[in-house]
């Protein structure tokens, strides 16, 4: 269920697709734009992808997490475009039989994520200035 959205993340379908009767946990990380970095005021974020290969690498991230940790579902929705402070920029749900499985492969999948997506972050400050997040080569 690999999504990139240019339109604020809905969690609730999300939630219900990760509902699942075996399943005791379901973990929804938010990841949201914060109003600071290094000292500096954020005003909001940008988001670029190359698509193709950021859908990719996420179905990929979602089937290694359920192998992995034994999940009977995970979903990771990443919204490119402008995201205003507060607003989420990724959501990963997890659902497993145990909480322990459901936060450890949210935590697994975000790591992953930010390491090896081809997603791409811009900060734009209060005093006008914007720099593109350094990350980790592909």
């Amino acid at each position: 269920m690999a999504e990139l959205t240019h339109a604020p993340i809905d969690v609730a379908p999300l939630l219900a697709a990760a509902a699942k009767p075996a399943c005791g946990a379901i973990n929804l990380f938010l990841g949201t734009t914060r109003d600071h970095h290094d000292g500096r005021r954020v005003v909001r974020l940008e988001y670029e992808a190359y698509e193709r290969m950021a859908l990719d690498t996420l179905g990929a991230l979602e089937r290694s997490a359920c192998e992995r940790f034994g999940l009977a579902h995970c979903a990771i929705v990443h919204r490119l475009g402008e995201v205003p402070v507060t607003e989420a920029s990724v959501a990963v749900v997890t659902s497993a039989p145990h909480r322990a499985a459901a936060f450890d492969a949210a935590r697994w999948a975000m790591d992953e994520l930010k390491r090896g997506a081809a997603i791409w972050k811009k900060e734009h400050f209060a005093e006008g200035e914007s720099a593109w997040v350094k990350g980790h080569p592909l």
